[in-house]
């Protein structure tokens, strides 16, 4: 007889490992020599039922126990009974189906088919940055299948029902074993429904849903940003054998607007004065989310200069601080002047020349510099 391997060897864990470790390392091997990915290898299908029959015992802490104070003779009563791979799938089944979906060699039984959730759909809504600022609600059109009302979605004709399937007894799935090999798959017959339809609806002609167009109700939160998603639940695609319907995604694009830009929750709004109002300082009203703000220009404001507004931004949709408005001031240029504009320009110049500010002069001071080090290289 041949002597077995030692079960942490076999899973290739330590002694300390977790049962969390344990299993994460027995899914690694069923992984890889599961017998549905090595047709035809024998040393595959022995490979998983040894890495079977160490989980079976190192997952279990009363055999855990045993195993480790008296080795294999502590738990040959327990250990050992996988016979074939389809005992494997009886006794670890959902751990496969997580591994390799509902046809990966599940657990076997006479239930049905489950029901399966329905499609996830998906569309986009525009609003304006406004809306977006308060929130708003708007109706959209979707198209989408929903279970036929005539037959109830059972596909069948009013008064009759659907058959069980005879090819897979009502189970949507079918077993095909060779030797020790068993695979699973969807039945050919019935396409996994378990259900097969002898009469069909006139409405849906067995499909059991129908096409509509439905008007649906969203209502956009407040402060919510372009490239953001709603979600309806329970809006999407019709689910099957009895199982919910999808989830419909709404995908927000928020125009862009003439008047201010927005980075995040803050908003920029570039607002333009001329020379005179920069150099003296002025009073005006700016434009706000909610209408005009009046605001006290400073004598000598710089080009590019920003004024911050506390909370005059956009809130945030997830309940946070309401962002600010930043207001950059443009001073703009006249590309046309009066006799008058000019002459009291030239004279303004003039006076510049006299009065040197002490940061202008010492830009001339730096430039004189240079040309006369040039001058003196030549």
């Amino acid at each position: 007889m041949a002597t077995k391997r030692d079960y942490y060897e076999v899973l290739g864990v330590a002694k300390s490992a977790s049962v969390e470790e344990i299993k994460r390392a027995y899914r690694k091997l069923a992984a890889k020599h599961h017998p549905d990915r090595n047709p035809g290898d024998a040393t595959a299908v022995q490979t998983f039922k040894e890495a079977a029959e160490a989980f079976d015992v190192l997952s279990d802490p009363d055999k855990k126990v045993r195993y480790d104070r008296y080795g294999h003779a502590g738990v040959d009563a327990g250990a050992g009974g996988f016979q074939d791979v389809g005992d494997i799938f009886d006794a670890f089944g959902d751990m496969f189906s997580d591994l390799f979906g509902a046809g990966g060699g599940g657990r076997r039984g006479s239930a049905g088919p489950r029901g399966r959730k329905g499609e996830s759909l998906q569309t986009s809504l525009t609003i304006e940055l406004l809306d977006a600022a308060v929130g708003c609600t708007r109706e959209i059109e979707i198209e989408k299948h929903v279970s036929c009302v005539t037959c109830n979605g059972s596909g069948a004709k009013p008064g009759t029902q659907p058959q069980k399937c005879d090819y897979c007894d009502g189970r949507g799935q079918v077993i095909q074993s060779q030797g020790f090999f068993r695979v699973q798959t969807t039945c050919p017959s019935c396409r996994g429904r378990g259900t097969t339809i002898r009469e069909k609806c006139t409405e849906c002609h067995g499909q059991r849903v129908v096409g509509r167009s439905s008007m649906l109700e969203v209502k956009v939160p407040a402060g919510i940003d372009n490239g953001m998603q709603l979600c309806l639940r329970g809006e999407g695609e019709a689910g099957e054998n009895g199982g919910p319907a999808g989830d419909l995604y709404i995908d927000i694009r928020v125009k862009t607007h003439p008047l201010f830009k927005r980075d995040g929750r803050n908003l920029m709004c570039e607002v333009p004065i001329t020379f005179a109002q920069a150099a003296l300082g002025t009073s005006l009203d700016i434009p706000i989310l909610t209408g005009k703000h009046h605001i006290t220009v400073p004598a000598g404001t710089q080009p590019g200069e920003v004024f911050r507004l506390k909370n005059q931004g956009m809130p945030d949709p997830h309940g946070g601080m309401r962002g600010d408005l930043l207001v950059e001031f443009h001073v703009e240029v006249p590309k046309k002047l009066t006799k008058k504009q000019e002459e009291l320009l030239r004279q303004l110049s003039e006076l510049d020349d006299k009065q040197v500010s002490a940061k202008r002069k010492t830009f001339f001071d730096s430039v004189k510099a240079f040309f006369t080090v040039n001058e003196d290289t030549e």
